[in-house]
């Protein structure tokens, strides 16, 4: 019966697999930072997937492996080879930071071999790579508690950074979100090889993608450890966003003061420069006074004040901090300091340009504003310069040249959310000043609307700037009926706060036309909207109609209360004559002629109000000093016509 003992055996490649799985394992249990959490499918190309354990809490944040094992001899060079299939390559690809790990039996050791770097080796080596059946992992790197805490950290953070960014985009109209997109940092990918990591962070800071940088910065952290050298530029980005408004991450700037005082006694560093970027820290943080005194620590240090780049720039940000320290005078004095060492630095040139614009001086404000010149990747400073010279362009009278400048800064509205609001403050402040300003304001109101056409405000501006044209003469080429059209339009998306002046205006319009019944219709609206004031034009409308009931309440709440002047006090006299109360009417010219003794009209017109009460005499000695006082009026000729006895 011995045959039925005769078993199969078990292959050595089972054995190896298992002291592979087992030695993995443990060293996931010791890093503390991940768990095995389940074995695929070999035939796909994953063996397991880890998962990352942060403080003892699972956070579904997943990393794929292909785990080997190999008795094979150590190369030549340290190496260790094992052969995949390229299929196998492309499988884990699909997910960041998948890796090979190998298990190296005569040994015991682990190794291992992210994805990223076997694709950029056969990337980089010149081979036609893809057309290849199998592919050679080259494992150099141990597998050691500090490499897996350092790709745990990579992962979660890369995980979270994709995480927030559909819940942003998910959590915004689909009308915002075109505009938030592109107004989103690109997501770059960090390798979680240290130095490649470093090459990629340096490259980024020398282009000026401080956006980049910051929305990338625990990635890049966890890549190059929070406190090493290289992870400098990570916070040195974050100033940089401090300092323009644009840092959603302040700690990280109270953060980064601590880093790069750690760094003050090491002599790997000029201490100038140093101070120089603690000063940048605490101005971006608000801190004005702790950042001057790192601004004059760095002055004083003679390497970094003899350099004229590095004085100059140091200066202008001294000024600064003595700006907003209420010390005007010191700041205008670095400007100039940071200008004699440097005479092209713009950041100088920009704050001298603005400090003319505040103190009214705008052709000085234009000398240094038209000399500000960035470097291409500072977009969003040149476009704040654009802005200032805008405005100052506005002041000097050159209109044509302001909206050049505010059509080329509309054109990067998408990018910089502070554009639309600059411009259209402007355009408001400046449109109805001249019938040119208008007839471009009306284009800019028009493009302002498209992109935003909910805008009320910005609908009110059109309505108007388009009645101020119409006021000072200019042909809109449209009849009262195709504007009100348009109007109607406009006014539907118009706060009810803001739409009784241009209801006003179109009454006006209509008034011109004679159509009374319009402008009735046109100024009540505005009173009901306002009351107040409005209450004149529609009780001078309702009083042309007939109404003079209706527009004695209106037309005596204006002369007693709103506008008691002379022309209040003329109407009401007009509608008490109409409503044949004669006493009332005088008293009310009078009210007028006391308030304007040149009314001419009210003046002739008392005499009339005399004259229907039956006092001709009263009448003929008011009409008399009318003629003498206005003898060319045309009412003194029609006297002389038609009472020539009284005279």
């Amino acid at each position: 019966m011995s045959h039925f003992d005769d078993f199969p055996h078990r292959h050595r490649n089972h054995e190896i697999e298992e002291e592979a799985i087992i030695a993995f394992q443990k060293r996931l249990s010791e890093s503390g930072v991940f768990i095995l959490q389940g074995s695929d499918r070999k035939d796909y190309g994953t063996d397991c997937q880890i998962e990352v354990v942060d403080g003892g809490r699972p956070t579904n944040v997943r990393v794929q492996v292909q785990l080997k094992g190999t008795e094979r001899a150590i190369n030549a060079d340290g190496s260790l080879s094992v052969e995949v299939q390229r299929t196998n390559l492309n499988y884990l690809l699909m997910h960041e930071y998948s890796l090979y790990v190998c298990y190296h039996v005569p040994t015991g050791s682990l190794r291992i071999c992210p994805v990223d770097s076997v694709l950029r080796q056969y990337e980089h080596g010149g081979k036609m790579w893809t057309k290849q059946k199998s592919l050679t992992i080259s494992f150099i790197d141990e597998l050691t508690i500090p490499r897996l805490v350092q790709l745990a950290a990579l992962a979660q953070s890369g995980a979270r950074s994709s995480r927030d960014r559909r819940i942003e985009q998910s959590s915004v109209s689909s009308t915002d979100l075109t505009q938030q997109v592109l107004r989103t940092a690109p997501n770059v990918h960090v390798p979680d090889d240290p130095k490649l990591a470093g090459d990629i962070l340096k490259e980024l800071y020398e282009q000026g993608a401080d956006d980049v940088i910051s929305a990338g910065f625990d990635k890049f952290s966890a890549a190059l450890g929070a406190n090493s050298d290289a992870v400098g530029p990570c916070y040195m980005a974050e100033i940089n966003l401090g300092m323009a408004n644009m840092s959603e991450h302040p700690q990280r700037i109270e953060e980064a003061i601590n880093y790069f005082r750690s760094k003050l006694d090491s002599g790997r560093y000029q201490v100038g420069s140093l101070h120089y970027t603690i000063g940048n820290a605490f101005s971006a943080l608000g801190d004005e006074q702790s950042a001057k005194l790192a601004y004059e620590a760095a002055l004083a240090d003679p390497p970094f004040s003899g350099d004229p780049g590095l004085a100059a720039q140091a200066h202008k940000n001294l000024g600064t901090s003595f700006e907003r320290l209420g010390q005007q005078g010191k700041a205008v004095e670095h400007y100039r300091e940071a200008l004699r060492l440097r005479p092209d630095l713009a950041e100088a040139h920009n704050a001298l340009g603005n400090y003319y614009v505040h103190i009214g001086q705008y052709d000085d404000a234009l000398f240094h504003l038209d000399r500000v010149v960035f470097a291409e990747r500072s977009q969003g400073k040149t476009s704040a310069v654009a802005g200032w010279r805008a405005n100052v362009l506005f002041n000097l009278g050159d209109s044509r040249a302001a909206f050049r400048e505010i059509n080329g800064l509309v054109s990067q509205a998408d990018h910089l959310a502070w554009i639309w609001p600059w411009c259209a403050r402007l355009v408001a402040s400046f449109s109805r000043t001249t019938t040119e300003n208008a007839a471009q304001a009306i284009i800019f109101w028009q493009r302002y609307i498209k992109a935003h056409p909910s805008h009320s405000s910005a609908r009110r501006e059109l309505l108007l700037t388009n009645f101020y044209l119409r006021t000072a003469g200019e042909d809109l080429g449209k009849s009262y009926a195709e504007f009100r059209d348009e109007f109607d339009r406009h006014i539907a998306h118009i706060r009810a706060d803001d739409a009784a002046l241009p209801w006003d205006r179109l009454g006006h319009w209509a008034q011109d036309e004679e159509d009374w019944a319009e402008a009735e219709r046109c100024f009540r609206k505005a009173y009901d909207l306002r009351g107040g004031h409005y209450g004149f034009c529609l009780g001078t409308a309702l009083s042309f109609l007939g109404r003079y009931e209706e527009s004695l309440a209106l037309l005596l709440e204006q002369a007693q209360v709103h506008q008691p002047d002379a022309m209040s006090w003329f109407q009401v006299a007009s509608v008490y004559s109409n409503l044949e109360r004669a006493p009332e009417a005088i008293s009310a010219y009078r009210k007028a002629l006391a308030l304007d003794p040149d009314y001419a009209l009210a003046m002739f017109e008392l005499g009339g109000a005399y004259w229907n009460n039956g006092d001709f005499k009263q009448a003929s000695q008011v009409w008399k000093a009318a003629i003498a006082r206005f003898p060319d009026h045309e009412l003194a000729a029609r006297i002389r016509r038609d009472f020539p006895r009284l005279l």
